[in-house]
């Protein structure tokens, strides 16, 4: 099981207490993962703003919660999840503008400066392969 969970806390006071160039980012991918999803936000951890919810069943067998689509502001970017990873999404991450790619993060220094468009469709084919999965 995880250590990172869906907790009672608010989003809204979690996204409050950042610094307001990473609140504003916050803010503005929140925004774009509640109108793909349909979800309401939901802190995860203490750290992570989650949305949606699928079970997880990793090479060990044990299957857990976990959320559909999230993203955490940290200090030095906003890291966007997607629970499917980037290698099928080589054509929209061209398109994206400045980012760096982990396995299943995605990390922007400023949301300003990606296009907006491509980002929801990153999110949305995420979010439309979990749910075909």
């Amino acid at each position: 099981m995880p250590k990172t969970v869906p907790t009672d806390a608010s989003v809204d006071d979690f996204l409050a207490s950042l610094p307001a160039p990473r609140r504003r980012d916050a803010q503005t991918v929140r925004d774009l993962m509640t109108r793909v999803t349909g979800a309401p936000a939901v802190l995860w951890g203490t750290s992570i703003v989650g949305f949606g919810e699928r079970t997880l069943t990793p090479a060990s067998g044990a299957s857990y919660p976990w959320m559909e689509v999230g993203f955490s502001p940290r200090t030095a970017a906003t890291v966007v999840y997607l629970i499917d990873g980037f290698e099928q999404r080589a054509d929209l991450l061209g398109r994206l503008g400045p980012h760096t790619v982990g396995r299943s993060c995605l990390n922007l220094k400023r949301v300003d400066d990606v296009d907006l468009a491509v980002l929801e469709e990153l999110v949305s084919a995420s979010v439309r392969d979990a749910r075909d999965g």
